[in-house]
This record gives structure tokens, sequence and C-alpha cells, in this order.
């Protein structure tokens, strides 16, 4: 467990900051989480190309514990509108936080023996996907509204434009496509990082 604290250290203090940061906007369609959660697959990723799979889970699964206490903190905490964290909006970012980075782990152990840049990208590229499809779904979609009746989700299901110029869509598939956007551009940003820390890294699968 010591020689994974490096990787824990680094999922538990990105899953900690991007809840904090989630409460601030950036423009429109953003919050300033979207921009920090990312990270996230880059030290799965990391924590499977040095140790192995079983490793990489260990490290998901403490990051999914730490956004659970963060949930359960944010549900303390009332704000103007009540809690800052819903029961649906803790229980979609659990789902996709868990469902996405164990995907992460699956599909980078199947391709990491090909090309180095293949394994992080396509995983991440998976990942993210379903991460961001499956928060934006169950916690805002009125598809789910029997998750929590009592939560008003009626603004993010108001019908405009998409991102502001596209066709006619609720508003949460533009917070969504916005996001997604985002993940996707970190993704491939996040190679060079990739590639420069996993040639320090002594490769240990298991």
């Amino acid at each position: 467990m010591i020689i994974l604290l490096p990787g824990i250290l680094a999922m538990a203090a990105i899953v900690l900051a991007s809840n904090i940061l989630v409460q601030f906007l950036f423009g429109s369609w953003l919050t300033w989480g979207a921009f920090t959660y990312p990270l996230a697959f880059l030290v799965t990723d990391l924590v499977n190309h040095a140790h192995g799979p079983k490793a990489a889970r260990t490290v998901v699964l403490i990051g999914f514990v730490v956004g659970l206490l963060c949930s359960l903190v944010g549900s303390q905490i009332v704000g103007e509108a009540g809690p800052l964290v819903t029961l649906r909006i803790a229980l979609a970012s659990g789902v996709a936080f868990l469902v996405a980075q164990l995907l992460d782990v699956s599909i980078f152990h199947r391709l990491r023996a090909g090309s180095w840049w293949r394994a992080p990208l396509v995983s991440t590229l998976v990942g993210a996907s379903v991460d961001t499809a499956l928060f934006f779904s169950l916690a805002f979609s009125s598809a789910w509204l029997w998750l929590e009746p009592s939560n008003d989700v009626a603004w993010a299901n108001e019908v405009l434009p998409m991102l502001g110029l596209g066709p006619l869509a609720p508003l949460w598939v533009s917070l969504a496509a916005a996001d997604w956007m985002v993940k996707l551009s970190l993704a491939l940003l996040a190679l060079v990082p990739f590639r420069l820390l996993a040639q320090r890294l002594r490769v240990q699968v298991g």
C-alpha cells in the first residue's frame, strides 16, 4: 500500500479539489471542476502502467470513498437553493466515477501491449465519455426524476439552443456536451505528462 501512496494522495486531492471547484462557474456551460476532474484518469492510468490493474482499482476505490465523504459533507451545507449536494448529485457522481474509472482500468490493461499512447488515450476517451453520459443524465434528466422527486431539476430541462448555437435541447445536454469536450481535450493534452512520467516508472504488472 505504501508504494501506492503517491497515486492515492493524487487521486484524493483531485477528487477533493473537483468537489470544491464544481461550485464555481466558468463561463455559461462549465465549472472550474471540469478542468481538474479529468486528471483522475491520468492518475489511474499511471498507476495501472506502473503497478497493474489491481493497484489501479485500489486507487479508484479510495477515490470513490473520498468522493462519498465529500458528498456527505456537501449534503449538510445548505445554500440559498438548498443542500449543496443533493441525493441525485451524490448518486450520479459516485456511479459515474466508479463505472468510468473501472472501465478505464480494464481498457488500459487490454491495450497496454500496443503503442505507448493507445492505452491511455483510448481508455480515457471511453471512460470520460461514459462518465459524462452517466453523471449528467442521472443528475439532471427528467427521466430520472423518480430518484429524488423532491429535487426540482426543471431548470436543467429547459429547452434551449444547444451550447447557445445548435439545435434545441435540454440545458443539461449543453452542460454535458461542454464537459465532454473539455474531457476530450484534456485526454489529448494528458498524453504529454503520461509519457514523461511513465518513462520514470518501473512497469510492474500483477
